[in-house]
Order: structure tokens, then C-alpha cells, then sequence
């Protein structure tokens, strides 16, 4: 294999959405290696919120492959998104100051409501959009998109706020890794995400309150997380995984409901 003769590591993929994602071993080392990661990566590990970067190196092909300490641990369950630790960790994201300096000096993607909108609606299958319940959401996030906020108070998000992007080590601490999402933008976008995928309905306000750095808004509330509702339902449908799918389209009705 081409990139195992150039970097001296053997590979080992790992399985992911991209593809891109190695382990390599050497001797008796173990690193996690991927093409293209964020170069956002090397902040991040100096944090502490993610496995320390090692080295990066671009190859032949004109890819950049960066390699990270493997560490030996396991990703959370989803029982454990309730826990003060994943709290802490969106927390020290969102209010540190170096990674938005980073990421906006990076060029990082700055988003605001009606990109996220045009995003989600871009590309929804047409077997999609014709559900009435789908419809119902499209036209609520379009007659609701909230008022932008001030880059100033715009933050890191990570994106994708997922069990299986936490990863607790032997040593427990936890770490949040895959950053191919990361952008600037209001942090709801991330707390909805929590919230909508982990935390029943009735503890919403308890939970919103340990983020004393949010807007207070409902409204914003639940149009985030109409909108990534809506998002995992696009994820879905285009990998084929209808028992999520049923699920999700459930709960974006749910949400419908609640907010009506």
C-alpha cells in the first residue's frame, strides 16, 4: 500500500463515515492516524479536549495525514450523555477564547441561522419533503429562523455532539474527537443537538439552565432542534437507516407538537 511505503506505518482502517480513518502501528506503537483532519487539531490536543496530535505529514497525493496518541478507552453510551462530564467538556468549547481565535484565523465556517436553514433544505430527497411532517417542519424553520447573533458572541461548535464522538480513556478522561464539523455560530446549535438526541423533553429547561451563556430564547430553542432533528432525518434516509429514520420522524413530530 502506497500510504503505509510513505508514512512507515502499517494501517489499519477504521470503520467511519469517510474512510479516512486509520490505525497505525509501528513496533510496538499504536497512533490514530486520518487523512485531512482539521488542521484545527493541533489547538484542540494543546486543550486537552482532544487525543494529543503527534505529527502531520502530507503525502504524495497532496493529502494531509495527521497522526494522534491512540488511546486506549471506549466511546460513551448513550445512558452517559446525561452526565455533568459531557456538560463540562461542550462547555470548555464553547467558552474558550483561543479556539475561536484559532478557527476564525483558520478561516473556519461562520454560520448563521438562514445558512443552516438553506443547508438543511438543499438536497432533501423528494420522497422526504412530500411527508407531511417534513413539510410541516421546512415550513416552521422558515417562518421562524431566529435573529442572528454578533460574531463576538458567536463560538466554537463542534457540530456533531454524538455518544460516539466522546471517548472516555482507561485513564477516564473524556475527550472529544472528529472535528470535521467544527464552525462558529450560536451555541445552540450544539446544546440542541445534546438535547435533542439524549435528553428527554422534560428536563430540557433544567439542563439549559447550566448554560449560563446562551440566549434564553425557547423559540431559538426549538427551531435548533427542529433543524438538526431534521438534519438526522436527512442522514437517515441517504444511509438507509430506516429504524433511525422512524424514530427520528417520530420525534421531530413530537417536537412539532410541543412547540404548536
Amino acid at each position: 500500500m502506497e500510504l503505509e511505503r510513505e508514512t512507515g506505518w502499517q494501517l489499519h482502517p477504521i470503520g467511519g463515515d469517510t474512510g479516512q480513518a486509520y490505525m497505525g502501528t509501528k513496533d510496538e506503537e499504536r497512533l490514530f492516524l486520518k487523512r485531512n483532519s482539521s488542521p484545527f487539531l493541533a489547538a484542540l490536543s494543546l486543550e486537552g479536549i482532544s487525543p494529543k496530535l503527534v505529527w502531520t505529514k502530507r503525502i504524495g497525493n497532496g493529502d494531509v495525514l495527521a497522526a494522534q496518541e491512540w488511546c486506549n478507552g471506549r466511546t460513551l453510551y448513550k445512558k452517559e450523555m446525561n452526565s455533568s462530564d459531557v456538560t463540562q467538556i461542550v462547555q470548555k468549547v464553547h467558552l474558550s477564547k483561543s479556539l475561536k481565535r484559532m478557527l476564525h484565523r483558520l478561516g473556519g465556517k461562520v454560520c448563521s441561522p438562514i445558512d443552516f436553514y438553506r443547508e438543511c433544505v438543499v438536497g432533501l430527497d423528494s420522497e422526504l419533503s412530500r411527508l407531511p411532517v417534513i413539510e410541516q417542519a421546512i415550513q416552521f424553520l422558515k417562518n421562524n429562523i431566529p435573529e442572528d447573533i454578533d460574531l463576538s458572541e458567536k463560538v466554537v461548535c463542534h457540530g456533531d455532539i454524538s455518544h460516539k464522538n466522546l471517548l472516555l480513556s482507561s485513564e477516564e478522561d473524556l475527550l472529544l474527537v472528529d472535528w470535521d464539523s467544527s464552525l462558529l455560530a450560536d451555541p445552540l446549535y450544539d446544546i440542541s443537538q445534546l438535547l435533542e438526541r439524549y435528553i428527554p423533553f422534560e428536563e430540557w429547561e433544567e439542563w439549559l439552565s447550566q448554560f449560563d451563556y446562551v440566549s434564553e430564547s425557547k423559540e431559538s430553542l426549538y427551531w435548533y432542534s427542529i433543524l438538526n432533528v431534521l438534519q438526522d432525518i436527512k442522514t437517515d434516509f441517504i444511509k438507509k437507516n430506516e429504524r433511525h429514520l422512524n424514530k427520528n420522524l417520530i420525534k421531530l413530530n413530537d417536537l412539532l407538537t410541543i412547540y404548536e
